[in-house]
């Protein structure tokens, strides 16, 4: 709830930009990570393989701006899907697997 509530602060007020052009996608994957294996019971692993695979996805589509191709007005969901393809998005999902790990590492060796 506390990465949500991160993430919405991030959209909402007018952050300086690398906070919400960076840090915003980097917590991007734990979140969506969190909310996939709260709703499955996928592994670990397959569960950020698809949040990885579904963020690349998506910043792939806006290479081809898919929001205006499909002529999407809702504003909400321009901000899901995104409207501008950049490389450094790609990054920073990467280093959003950090946190994940380590966590998962954590959680791990706490139930051994």
């Amino acid at each position: 709830m506390l990465l949500l509530v991160i993430e919405i602060a991030i959209a909402t007020f007018n952050s300086h930009q690398f906070i919400r052009g960076f840090v915003g996608d980097v917590l991007v994957i734990p979140l969506l990570y969190s909310l996939l294996k709260m709703s499955t019971k996928l592994s670990g692993k397959k569960a950020l393989g698809i949040v990885l695979a579904v963020a690349f996805l998506i910043e792939i589509l806006q290479l081809f701006h898919l929001a205006e191709s499909l002529d999407i007005k809702n504003k909400l969901l321009r901000i899901v899907i995104g409207t501008t393809f950049d490389g450094w998005d790609l990054v920073a999902y990467w280093f959003g697997i950090i946190p994940v790990l380590l966590i998962e590492k954590f959680r791990n060796y706490e139930t051994t």
